[in-house]
């Protein structure tokens, strides 16, 4: 397939390159000097896709490390950074933020760019790392001298593809490849194309060891590729295993088609909001939605405590014999969450089988049926049981009685979230929620449409993907 269409579109253009080059200069000469004049030990960098120049058109952040000695204080790095970076903004009158990853850093809006502008330490190599982000700078004078001529344009496919199939990110919203790992698939098999068929065969702990460090057995990932700058680092390490597995998929749905273009441009919804109610109503489903307003806390902190407390909330809906067909959670990351559950079963009968023990155990059988009443009991299996009054009939119900102080800890609950939720939920129907935002439409269209990102065949496709799949099992 000829890419250069493609490439025109998700490029940077000159002019694009040529101004955050520009702006970018602009802030490290800045700091540098201040640095100087103010006898800070300290020097600043370009550092990520900018610096490698294997961004997309539009995605053009600008990631600023300030690198410290090893041996200054940790708690100066982070005041003496915070500085710098609150500095620079003010000069060239940004709007700036503070936000943490391993240590806080600053954000600003500089000449419409975003700028990132990180305190780290200066290292040589992984054995001298203090914090995550010290390994930075390592990735990318790696990248830089490792990636050959017009090999950047290979890794702005492979972005752009995973973008557009739902695979690209590593921040734990998406769960999905992270910018440097697909540097190094490229830097492995060298193209786009030849990435997605290797990557058509992976299987489960798949492993790439540029440097030959041989510490794969040191990880049990989905995926295992060892940092070439920390032989005990995987840097697949925080890609989720659903999220390598639609990749695997979407390539080898990519190379079986006839519209490979198509991969590369966004997917629209399928669904209309108004198409969305009636979809769930064909579907027979009912569906429970817990809103509340989430706190101000790192979006790094909100998911990963938002995707637990879905998860063990489903979980103990089954345990309690209703039934999650689905779930999953939503948020505008500003005011408000929303937990989503898609349910089979969420209303029951009124009363349920209480399993007691064996008959074979004969002493705490007779306790189980001195307790129950002799009139109460039967035989199930090799069971003893009874029947007894359920205490919820409804999911609903059962969700409002754990949510509260004296039973929260009934589910496993994120510890930021815990006073939001039960101070401020409510248990709402599909046609209570706002169906005119544009992102939670989204989100619905994409819960019910699930492999929306995978495909894109029209009927005419079909046989070929089908025998093309049927090949790669079979060889």
């Amino acid at each position: 397939m000829d890419y250069k269409h493609i490439l025109n579109e998700i490029k940077p253009s000159k002019e694009e390159s040529k101004e955050i080059l520009k702006t970018s200069d602009k802030l490290i000469t800045y700091l540098n000097e201040v640095c100087k004049d103010e006898g800070i030990n300290a020097c600043a960098s370009l550092v990520g896709s900018v610096a490698k120049k294997t961004y997309l058109s539009g995605k053009s952040d600008i990631d600023i490390f300030i690198s410290f000695p090893l041996d200054v204080d940790v708690l100066q790095l982070k005041e003496t950074g915070l500085y710098l970076g609150y500095k620079c903004s003010d000069y060239f009158n940004g709007k700036a933020s503070e936000h943490y990853a391993s240590h806080p850093y600053v954000t600003s809006q500089i000449n419409g760019f975003e700028v990132d502008f990180v305190p780290c330490y200066e290292i040589e190599d992984g054995s001298q790392l203090k914090s995550a982000v010290d390994r930075t700078i390592l990735h990318t004078k790696y990248i830089k001298s490792h990636l050959k001529h017009n090999q950047n344009e290979e890794v702005l496919l492979l972005k752009r593809f995973m973008d557009m199939t739902g695979t690209y990110g590593s921040e734990f919203k998406v769960g999905g490849f992270a910018g440097y790992l697909c540097e190094l698939l490229i830097l492995k098999y060298e193209t786009f194309e030849k990435t997605l068929k290797e990557a058509s065969k992976w299987r489960y702990g798949y492993t790439i060891d540029l440097e030959g460090y041989n510490t794969a057995d040191l990880f049990n990932d989905p995926l295992i590729v060892i940092d070439p700058t920390d032989m005990n680092r995987n840097v697949g390490a925080a890609l989720r295993l659903d999220k390598m597995a639609e990749f695997i998929q979407s390539a080898r749905n990519y190379l079986a088609s006839n519209n490979k273009k198509d991969y590369f441009f966004p997917v629209a919804n399928k669904f209309t909001k108004d198409e969305i109610l009636d979809e769930f109503q064909k579907r027979g489903s009912d569906v429970i939605a817990v809103k509340f307003n989430i706190p101000d806390i790192p979006l790094d902190t909100l998911h990963p405590q938002l995707r637990k407390t879905t998860e063990s909330l489903a979980e103990k809906l089954n345990d309690e014999d209703f039934s999650v067909y689905q779930s999953d959670y939503w948020s505008d990351e500003e005011n408000t969450a929303v937990l989503f559950f898609e349910m089979s079963v969420s209303r029951l009968n009124n009363t349920k089988i209480h399993y007691g023990p064996k008959v074979f155990v004969k002493k705490g059988s007779q306790n189980f049926i001195n307790k129950h009443g002799i009139e109460n009991c039967y035989i199930l299996n090799d069971f003893v049981v009874s029947k007894i009054p359920r205490e919820f009939i409804t999911a609903s119900d059962f969700i409002s009685h754990v949510l509260t102080y004296e039973n929260i800890s009934l589910i496993k609950v994120g510890k930021n979230l815990l006073d939001n939720i039960i101070d401020s939920y409510e248990l709402l129907s599909l046609d209570e929620l706002d169906l005119n935002n544009e992102s939670f439409v989204t989100f619905l269209d994409d819960f019910l449409n699930p492999n929306k990102y995978l495909f894109r065949l029209t009927f005419f496709c079909l046989l070929f993907y089908y025998l093309f799949n049927l090949f790669l099992v079979l060889f």
